[in-house]
């Protein structure tokens, strides 16, 4: 064996080569490596500019063997060129709040709320008592105008006031604004002007009858008539001490059982300076708080003669509007300009009024105009059914063309009224 005989070990070889166990694991560090810089020159271009455009330096560990990772990149089809995909940038994950449960048999830890301070629940206490407040106000004022029975008053008055609609709609409408409280500051007066005829007397007889009935009974309503309670021989001074009594009965009687009384003083025109300075005095500020809880209605005749040349020189200009609803063939232009008409006349009233005495001044004048000849027919109709005779409307209107009437733009209104319907139907 030592003598130069080979042996029949096989002889030492250099370094061994690694087995398959080994190489399989490195190229797959090799592939992942070629993966991250492929993905890392993705960040680094900008868009429009391919890998090959040599723009940047490859990262280190990165070599010109990047092209053959290209092989193993997913390729994707698109209508652009595979150098104008976009970057992508992963998403980050919103992390969900985790809920934390407690056991059911501990007590659960909430954080204290924070403390309100004093102050706001006084506000809210006091924006508390002014709702309640405003709600019972609200249920006050409903209740205190059906104590009254308005809407019967509107529908009796319609029914029975002829040829005054408008008229007997401002009433109401005065009425309706007092009446929804029992305390003012001032009481409420009604002027109602007109010529001879025309209804003011009736509607006082039908304001006082209707209150008689609301009110029940008749210590609240009183009926002051001038050439009645205070003629012509009488001095003025006893007429304004008497009349002062019984104002101050009316509204006491009524500050004591809550209720607004009404007092109603007919021919205002005859009333002596005296009386009218008394009723002036009725109105002020000065007076207790119980004598502006009051109506007070005064029928003159006072301005007959300038309503009588108004609703002449007005005629052909608007229309009154019918007791039927009828406003004439322009409807509601019609309307509206005997509403603007009917505006300028209280004007003028109210300016020749005050000229005689400022109580005036403070009243809601309610002009009453001339009736037609079709409400003359109505007046006689109305006034035969009453004494029992059958309302024949021939007969009726036989009856209204022996009245005397102006005649004016093709219109006929009567000079007296109705004033001397109940004379002619006597004589039936």
């Amino acid at each position: 064996m030592d003598g130069g005989q080979p042996s029949l070990e096989p002889a030492a070889a250099g370094p061994s080569i690694p087995g398959p166990s080994v190489i399989a694991p490195l190229r797959a560090v090799v592939r992942l490596r070629r993966r991250v810089c492929l993905l890392r020159k993705r960040r680094l271009l900008p868009p429009g500019t391919g890998s090959a455009s040599g723009a940047g330096t490859p990262r280190p560990g990165c070599g010109s063997r990047a092209p053959h990772a290209d092989l193993d990149q997913p390729q994707f089809f698109t209508f652009d060129g595979p150098a104008q995909l976009p970057s992508r940038t992963p998403r980050k994950r919103r992390r969900r709040s985790r809920v934390v449960l407690y056991p059911e048999t501990s007590r659960k830890c909430r954080p204290h709320a924070e403390r309100r301070s004093r102050a706001q629940r006084c506000l809210l206490l006091l924006v508390a008592i002014v709702g309640f407040q405003v709600l019972n106000a609200i249920e006050n004022l409903d209740d205190n105008a059906q104590r009254y029975d308005l809407d019967g008053l509107e529908k009796a008055l319609q029914r029975a006031v002829f040829g005054q609609p408008a008229a007997v709609g401002r009433i109401v409408a005065l009425l309706r604004d007092y009446l929804a409280t029992h305390v003012h500051s001032r009481p409420l007066l009604l002027a109602l002007h007109g010529p001879s005829g025309v209804g003011k007397s009736h509607v006082g007889r039908l304001l006082a009858r209707h209150f008689r009935a609301v009110l029940e009974g008749g210590a609240l309503v009183l009926q002051y008539h001038a050439r009645h309670h205070c003629p012509e021989p009488r001095a003025a001074q006893a007429c304004r001490e008497e009349l002062a009594g019984l104002v101050a009965d009316v509204v006491a009687r009524a500050e004591a059982e809550e209720k607004t009384p009404l007092v109603v003083l007919d021919e205002a025109e005859l009333l002596p300076p005296a009386l009218l300075d008394e009723l002036h005095g009725f109105l002020q500020p000065q007076r207790a708080h119980h004598f502006h809880n009051a109506i007070y209605v005064l029928l003159s005749s006072a301005g007959g003669s300038e309503i009588t040349r108004f609703v002449l020189q007005n005629a052909s200009r608007a229309l009154p509007q019918r007791s039927d609803g009828a406003r004439g063939a322009h409807g509601d232009r019609d309307g509206a300009a005997a509403a603007q008409a009917e505006e300028e006349l209280r004007a003028r009233l109210r300016a020749l009024l005050v000229r005689e005495h400022p109580l005036w001044q403070a009243a809601a004048i309610v002009p009453f105009l001339l009736l037609d000849k079709r409400d003359v027919v109505n007046c006689f109709r109305d006034e035969m059914a009453g004494e029992g005779f059958f309302p024949e409307p021939a007969r009726a209107e036989l009856l209204a063309a022996q009245l005397s009437y102006y005649r004016v733009a093709g219109r006929e209104f009567a000079v007296t009224g109705c004033k001397q319907v109940v004379a002619r139907v006597n004589l039936l």
